[in-house]
C-alpha cells in the first residue's frame, strides 16, 4: 500500500511542477509538460500519430499499440488541460489528439519575441544583489538573462554587462567598484 502512496505522491509532484500557462510563459510551460510526460512515460501520443482505428481484423499487437497510444493521449490531454487556465481551454476543440491540442495551444501563444525581450531586459536592469547568497550565483543569473537576450537577437557587450553588475551591487561592494573603475586595462 505504501508503494501506491509513494507513486501517487511522485505523480502528484510531477504534475504540480508544471507551471500554469498564463499567456507569457508558453515556452517554459511546454518544456515542463514535455519533461513531465516523458519522465512519466506518457508522451507516446505527442511523439507519434494516432494509429488506425481498430477493426475486427486487428491483431493483438495492433490492439495493444492502440490501447497504449489511447491511454497516453488521454493522460497527456488531462495533464496539459490541468496546467491551462480554464478560459484558454475553451478555445480548443475537445475532439483533438494531444499532439493537435499542443499545436493549437502553441498557435494561440506563438512566441512574441518583442514581449520576451522587454520582459527579460526589464529583469536584467532591475535586478539587485541583496547581499544574501552567493555573489557568483547572482552574476550567473545576470549572465543567464544576457544569454536569453542573445538568443532573441539582442546581444549586449561584455562591458555593458560588467557595468550593469557593478551598478546593481550594494554599497558594501564600493571598494571593489572603485578598484575596477580605476584599472588602466579593460
Amino acid at each position: 500500500m505504501e508503494k501506491v502512496n509513494t507513486s501517487a505522491s511522485v505523480i502528484s509532484a510531477n504534475v504540480n511542477s508544471i507551471p500554469l500557462l498564463n499567456g507569457t510563459n508558453f515556452k517554459d510551460w511546454k518544456e515542463n509538460v514535455s519533461i513531465v510526460l516523458g519522465y512519466m512515460d506518457l508522451d507516446l501520443a505527442l511523439r507519434t500519430d494516432k494509429p488506425p482505428a481498430l477493426t475486427a481484423k486487428s491483431t493483438a499487437d495492433q490492439k495493444r499499440d492502440f490501447e497504449r497510444w489511447d491511454r497516453s493521449n488521454r493522460m497527456c490531454l488531462t495533464i496539459m488541460k490541468r496546467g491551462i487556465l480554464e478560459s484558454f481551454r475553451g478555445s480548443v476543440s475537445d475532439e483533438v489528439t494531444a499532439k493537435e491540442f499542443l499545436e493549437q495551444i502553441e498557435k494561440r501563444f506563438v512566441k512574441n519575441d518583442k514581449a520576451e525581450i522587454s520582459t527579460t531586459l526589464l529583469n536584467l536592469i532591475s535586478i539587485k544583489y541583496k547581499g544574501q547568497g552567493n555573489i557568483r550565483e547572482y552574476i550567473m543569473e545576470i549572465s543567464h538573462l544576457a544569454s536569453k537576450l542573445k538568443a532573441l537577437k539582442l546581444e549586449l557587450s561584455d562591458d555593458l554587462l560588467v557595468h550593469l553588475i557593478l551598478i546593481s551591487l550594494p554599497s558594501q561592494f564600493n571598494q571593489f567598484k572603485i578598484s575596477y573603475n580605476y584599472q588602466k586595462e579593460k
